[in-house]
């Protein structure tokens, strides 16, 4: 019993380990970003530091005075961002239902093309893509940055999954009966149920969004649209100086709002696996 208990013990400090090691590959290069934001370019040049600088009102003032429109590029992203995520979950989560839950024709055919398409490189049809919103006059706008997340073939497999494995049938057949719509039996009985599906994907899907910087680069050309990654972009400053430490600051800025909201939806997450590792 001595020994199987060591052994255990052993077995737990290797898992212990390696997520500790986990931890810190994630962890530092964000601490290293905002140590460097705090620090001066002669400093940033000499290599990596773990104490912070006193250099951050200047860097402040070099990123600002770069005409870096913090506030609309804020404004901006997190239209975007919050807008793409809601229409990417929700869209998503009706159609892992509509397969899950109906018997219809076709049904495995549009399972199968779902799962091609999301094997498919984003890059391979973006040339299309492009023309496509060129002729409907749709460039320099929000439209082709938000509507296009509605079909997001990975979220629809993550979350016709998640319905697969927790979702009795029985309970729809009884909502029936009591003469609930299909609408009203999806937002007010399914939603809640995947709700910790929702918030993993809503996670994956702002942050996807919120760092997109290609799509917008191409088809944005205001100044006053832009992004914040966008933003970030312009900092390279010219052939004669670069201000690195403004560079990482604005990046650190950029960074915050996916901190906030990963911290606000992973609550969900961590609640739905209670509630579901509690038998009654």
């Amino acid at each position: 019993m001595k020994s199987y208990n060591s052994a255990l013990n052993i077995k737990r400090g290797f898992v212990y380990a390696f997520m500790i090691i986990l931890a810190l590959i994630a962890v530092v290069p964000i601490y290293l970003l905002l140590i460097n934001a705090t620090r001066t370019n002669a400093q940033i040049n000499e290599g990596i530091s773990l104490i912070p600088g006193t250099n951050v009102a200047y860097n402040w003032h070099a990123l600002t005075s770069r005409n870096f429109q913090i506030q609309q590029g804020f404004f901006n992203s997190l239209y975007i961002a919050v807008t793409s995520t809601i229409l990417t979950v929700y869209f998503s989560a009706m159609t892992a239902y509509g397969l899950h839950v109906y018997r219809f024709k076709g049904r495995n055919f549009l399972w199968g093309l779902i799962l091609f398409v999301m094997m498919l490189p984003a890059s391979l049809g973006f040339i299309g893509f492009y023309q496509f919103i060129a002729k409907l006059k749709l460039l320099d706008s929000y439209i082709p940055l938000i509507i296009p997340g509605i079909a997001a073939a990975g979220t629809v497999l993550f979350l016709r999954q998640y319905l697969a494995s927790v979702l009795s049938i029985d309970l729809i057949d009884a909502a029936r009966i009591d003469g609930a719509g299909e609408f009203r039996t999806f937002n007010t009985i399914i939603l809640p149920i995947v709700t910790p599906a929702i918030a993993a994907q809503c996670i994956f899907s702002f942050v996807g969004s919120w760092n997109n910087f290609f799509t917008p680069f191409v088809i944005i050309s205001s100044v006053r649209k832009y992004t914040l990654p966008m933003l970030v972009q312009m900092l390279r400053g010219d052939i004669y100086r670069t201000e690195y430490g403004g560079i990482y600051l604005g990046i650190a800025v950029s960074i915050v709002p996916i901190l906030f909201f990963y911290a606000f939806m992973s609550r969900y997450i961590i609640s739905g696996i209670t509630m579901g590792g509690v038998k009654e």
